[in-house]
């Protein structure tokens, strides 16, 4: 009833093709897994998207925030109360100098080619990095020695606590390996502010292309997956210690140890969220067994499960 009730009033204001009633996750993550969604909004403004979750907690629903959908294993039955979901509509972008201020929803793809044609380096390391700019703050995204940490100047946060609109400065953050302090709490990140260079447009094309390539070469990007599975333990990197343990290959169901690159899980046809998670588990006791070294998952996983037979 709370549903229904919600989605009549969110759908009025915003239009029902910003507010799914029942909406298949599937649709909505780079897994291409996952069951519907009681109710998925997807805000353009700041406004709509503190509307959108105020009406949900007046209306007692649970609020999943998302970006891309990019880290996310959603569960076979998908996600009870509502989904609010960043990326494609909250994002725009503002250039001030080197300073580049950016809505959470901004894929860091398209930001890496903004700050480009603005002439401003440093953002380069994501160009490859298929999540949104919210996701990116939360987990401190990085790749090929970069990370958010190293750009990040601000974020404007919504603290659900006492209902109010807080920007932390970079020393703030508590930044570290995958982390920052928007994993240790509920506040909803709605922007950022990242202090970038002024460099060379062609250099940074250059050195674009070449990660690109070099991402291609290494990670099965032509079959559906949530990225690297497991965090780096300390020490050791995953995939090798995946590969090591003679994981490469190992399937549950239809989801699979990616035999380009074995921190990769993929889906190899129509894999459940159920055959991901026996998965993960498989290679977790296969490489403790073999290694010592217990796996943490990295991926977020959501949602309700079926009950195992």
């Amino acid at each position: 009833m709370q549903v229904e009730q919600a989605y009549a009033k969110l759908s009025s204001v915003m239009g029902k093709s910003r507010v799914k009633r029942n909406e298949p996750m599937m649709r909505h993550t780079s897994f291409k897994i996952g069951g519907p969604a009681d109710l998925l909004t997807c805000p353009e403004t700041r406004e709509q998207l503190l509307y959108c979750y105020r009406t949900g907690r007046a209306y007692d629903l649970p609020v999943f925030l998302m970006g891309n959908g990019s880290n996310l294993l959603v569960g076979d039955l998908g996600i009870r109360g509502m989904v609010l979901k960043t990326a494609g509509g909250y994002e725009d972008m503002t250039v001030e100098g080197e300073r580049v201020r950016v809505q959470s929803g901004m894929l860091l793809s398209r930001l890496t080619n903004a700050a480009l044609k603005h002439g401003l380096t440093g953002m380069e390391f994501a160009c490859g990095i298929p999540g949104s700019v919210g996701g990116a703050v939360v987990m401190n995204a990085g790749a090929y020695g970069g990370q958010m940490a190293d750009v990040v100047e601000t974020v404007t946060a919504y603290d659900p606590q006492t209902d109010t609109v807080r920007t932390f400065d970079a020393d703030e953050l508590d930044y570290g390996y995958r982390h920052s302090i928007f994993r240790d709490n509920d506040m909803i990140v709605l922007e950022a502010t990242l202090r970038l260079i002024r460099g060379s447009a062609a250099q940074s094309r250059e050195t674009m292309k070449d990660l690109n390539c070099r991402r291609r070469e290494k990670q099965p990007l032509n079959m559906p997956s949530a990225g690297s599975v497991f965090k780096r333990p300390e020490g050791y990197y995953a995939g090798t210690l995946i590969q090591e343990s003679g994981c490469k290959g190992m399937r549950a169901g239809d989801a699979m140890v990616s035999e380009k690159h074995a921190g990769f899980i993929v889906n190899a046809g129509k894999a459940t969220a159920r055959d991901v998670l026996d998965l993960i588990e498989q290679v977790r006791q296969t490489v403790h067994e073999k290694a010592g070294v217990w796996l943490e998952p990295e991926i977020h996983i959501v949602g309700e499960m079926p009950d195992k037979n």
